[in-house]
């Protein structure tokens, strides 16, 4: 059973980097409907300075141990290989097979709103809508920011790693669209196809500062402020919707959205609606795996 749970983290942790390498489309929220969002946190934030000190107290295994290291190990390797075999097939799938994909996401993550609204505790109706909107307010206008010319510097590169991860472990904006808008995606995902490795490790590098930095204030705002936070992340994940609706055509005022006929064949709408279907379907078996592992837990 050890070896099935090990399988299924590395399998999450897959899914995570899929939805990364696609711009729009956010691993914190594959991360919270696949139920490691907590414990994913938690883990990051043990690595800090007293690490040093059960080090020295316990051992390289206490050490490990005290950061669930298996977990991050089995995760993050999820997520590079993911990164590594999948960032070619799903740049193809965009340009070959965008209403099949961009379809397919769209119902995994308007199933993972449901998922996120129902531990929120409503206890005042306004300062719900007001969060919601203010996350969705958010999460929409970044995604109609204009992006910037290739970045190639080695610094801007580092701090559009630390950038790109904040979002790739908030629910609801994507990490691999902060670099599309920062101008550092091509370059970074040019990178990987090509494995350079300088390149691949700066960005890296950034990745592990900003995720040890914003990891620490994600976790003090769950402890503090649960419901607000938790609704804001509901409407950042809605206000992510629009960039990934996949009847969309790219225009030079930026995108524009339109809705699909049977009529037209071009519009592949029952492509659409079946592959919308199946994220919806992933999300529903995610959340029943999720659930039978908790109560098998508990008993």
């Amino acid at each position: 059973m050890k070896g099935l749970k090990s399988l299924f983290i590395f399998l999450k942790g897959m899914a995570m980097g899929a939805a990364d390498v696609v711009p729009g489309v956010s691993g914190g929220t594959i991360a919270f409907i696949s139920g490691i969002y907590d414990p994913l946190l938690q883990s990051i934030n043990a690595i800090n300075f007293s690490l040093f000190k059960t080090l020295k107290a316990e051992g390289v295994k206490g050490a490990w141990k005290s950061i669930n290291g298996s977990f991050l190990l089995l995760l993050f390797a999820g997520i590079a290989t993911s990164v590594i075999s999948l960032a070619k097939l799903l740049s193809t799938l965009l340009e070959t097979q965008p209403i099949a994909l961009w379809s397919f996401f769209f119902g995994l993550i308007l199933a993972s709103i449901v998922l996120v609204w129902k531990p929120i505790v409503h206890t005042n109706k306004w300062l719900t809508v007001l969060f919601s909107s203010i996350g969705f307010a958010s999460a929409l206008s970044i995604s109609l920011l204009n992006p910037l010319p290739e970045a190639t510097s080695l610094v801007y590169l580092f701090f559009s790693g630390a950038l790109a991860i904040c979002a790739m472990i908030l629910p609801g904006i994507s990490g691999s669209f902060i670099l599309v808008l920062l101008g550092s995606y091509p370059t970074v995902l040019n990178a990987v196809h090509e494995r350079n490795l300088v390149v691949l490790l700066v960005v890296g590098a950034g990745a592990v500062f900003g995720l040890l930095s914003f990891s620490k204030l994600l976790k003090w705002l769950f402890e503090h402020f649960k419901n607000a936070t938790l609704t804001i992340l509901v409407g950042f994940i809605a206000g992510s919707l629009p960039k990934i609706w996949p009847w969309k055509v790219e225009t030079e005022l930026g995108l524009n959205l339109y809705l699909p006929s049977f009529k037209t064949p071009e519009d592949q709408l029952f492509t659409g609606l079946l592959f919308m279907g199946l994220g919806l379907a992933l999300v529903l078996l995610l959340e029943t795996i999720g659930n039978a592992t908790k109560n098998k837990s508990a008993s």
